[in-house]
């Protein structure tokens, strides 16, 4: 009877642990390559995607020296992030808190510096409700 009591409430804690991740998991926005000279990109984020409560950038192939971020909202309005740090393929940044009650993304716009040689540098957008 004792291992049954167990096993039910194992289930029941893995079924809540669940059921409460995708309020916090992070959804796809978009990506670039990026080359390895100083320069900068957009990722385009459409306003059906919705509003987003923070973000955060991930790295793959190569690492990336992160120079500055701007986020573009729906309403017009954009908002800075001073990075300043470098990124090592398979890594990310710190997550990035979104101002204000209208977070609909219309773009992201970052200055980087890629240590690309011998091979590419991706930057992935991902963003969190």
């Amino acid at each position: 009877m004792r291992a049954s009591r167990t096993s039910a409430l194992v289930a029941l804690l893995l079924f809540g642990l669940a059921a409460a991740a995708p309020a916090d998991s992070w959804e796809f926005l978009g990506e670039r390559a990026v080359t390895d000279r100083v320069d900068h990109d957009v990722i385009a984020v459409t306003a059906a995607r919705g509003d987003f409560h923070s973000l955060k950038l991930a790295v793959r192939g190569r690492a990336v020296d992160f120079h500055r971020v701007v986020v573009h909202f729906g309403n017009g309005t954009s908002k800075e992030i001073e990075l300043r740090q470098t990124i090592p393929a398979g890594g990310e940044t710190r997550l990035i808190d979104l101002p204000g009650n209208d977070r609909v993304i219309q773009k992201v716009t970052f200055w980087y510096d890629a240590r690309s040689l011998g091979g590419q540098a991706r930057v992935r957008l991902f963003g969190r409700r």
